[in-house]
């Protein structure tokens, strides 16, 4: 029933509201075209209630409790005081589903239990339009709206977390993403700063190679936070152009570090085909904050960076030789990396190497099975 015909807000309000009343009404007209059974004053009584009670449910999505109460009580009094036996009875229960899809299970019971036992205690006192058999069927009719209306709810429920969490997951990609770009270069920066404010008096050709540097990481970042940020564009934007860091693009990152006053060396075997965007880019980010630790935080003097292509997977390592289990103080990034190879149903280790320094290893499958 909810979003039915495919409206929503008011508009269901009123198809729900008014579909009911066309329902019940018309399935009242013996009361008016038929053989008198009552007087025209009880039958003018028993129309207002079944006005009521349908015109109720047009509130029964923002107060479902209320109006199930007006709606029940209505419904009660018209099959008291009118001579017709006429379909009203639907109209409690859709308010039954109402309540229920509202997420109010233990309101939605007790209104029901009043439903039955009310029919009931009509049926004890000699009304001969209901006998036990339809009690019996109300009753299943009523446990199906209250079991049909929580389903909904919990759909709902479900649905509205699974879009928080994939909202949440998103915003940490980008995060991710940022802290990945933002710092490599910013980092670089830093250190070609230092530098160049070091060298500036004694070596004016070193300085000026180092803000030759600067400039060069600076726009790369702009560059590639422009990128970044084309995720945030709004739907009516237009859309990035700028294609996806990948290991074609290694050369930049080993040249970066270069320019930082490392020693890099590359290493990049197997299949040179074509690997999933997701892969390529993962591969590149974690080479890329791998780098970034190692100038930040490693005082190491060579950096090996080797990729491996196989047939199902990539595996990536970045190996320094710096002060070993000290370079892991960059636990935001080394946790970055490893969600981005979890993601992919991979494995990410960053720990001291077997020789010294710090050894990060990432192995990325893109095909069933490991390589």
């Amino acid at each position: 029933m909810g979003g039915w015909s495919g409206l929503s807000g008011r508009a269901a309000d009123e198809a729900l509201a008014g579909g009911v009343l066309l329902l019940v009404a018309a399935g009242s007209l013996r009361s008016v075209i038929g053989a008198r059974e009552e007087s025209w004053p009880a039958t003018a009584l028993s129309w207002g209630l079944i006005v009521v009670a349908c015109g109720a449910l047009y509130f029964g999505r923002r107060h479902p409790v209320a109006v199930a109460g007006v709606v029940v009580t209505a419904t009660g009094v018209y099959y008291v005081t009118s001579a017709y036996d006429g379909p009203l009875m639907i109209a409690p229960i859709v308010a039954l589903y109402l309540i229920a899809s509202a997420g109010r299970l233990q309101a939605a019971v007790a209104v029901a239990a009043l439903v039955v036992i009310g029919t009931g205690a009509g049926t004890l006192a000699g009304n001969d339009d209901v006998n036990g058999v339809a009690v019996f069927m109300l009753t299943g009719w009523v446990v199906a709206m209250v079991a049909l209306g929580w389903v909904r709810h919990s759909r709902r429920v479900y649905l509205r977390e699974a879009e928080r969490r994939a909202a949440g997951e998103e915003r940490l990609r980008i995060a991710r993403d940022l802290h990945d770009v933002a710092g490599h270069h910013i980092s670089l920066i830093n250190v070609q700063a230092g530098t160049a404010l070091h060298r500036f008096r004694r070596d004016p050709a070193q300085a000026e190679a180092a803000l030759a540097a600067i400039k060069e990481s600076s726009r790369d970042a702009l560059r590639d936070l422009r990128a970044t940020l084309g995720v945030l564009r709004q739907a009516d934007e237009e859309a990035p152009t700028a294609p996806a860091p990948d290991l074609d693009r290694i050369g930049e990152l080993v040249e970066s570090a270069r320019a930082a006053g490392l020693t890099v060396r590359t290493r990049v075997t197997g299949d040179a085909g074509p690997l999933p965007g997701g892969v390529e880019l993962a591969a590149y980010r974690i080479v890329q904050e791998s780098l970034t630790n190692v100038v930040r935080h490693a005082s190491a003097g060579t950096v090996t960076v080797r990729i491996e292509r196989g047939p199902r997977s990539v595996l990536v390592e970045v190996a320094d030789d710096g002060r070993g289990a000290a370079a892991g103080a960059t636990g935001g990034g080394v946790r970055g990396m490893r969600e981005r190879a979890r993601a992919l149903g991979g494995e990410l280790t960053a720990g001291p190497g077997p020789d010294g320094g710090f050894l990060v290893r990432a192995r990325l499958p893109h095909g069933n099975g490991a390589s």
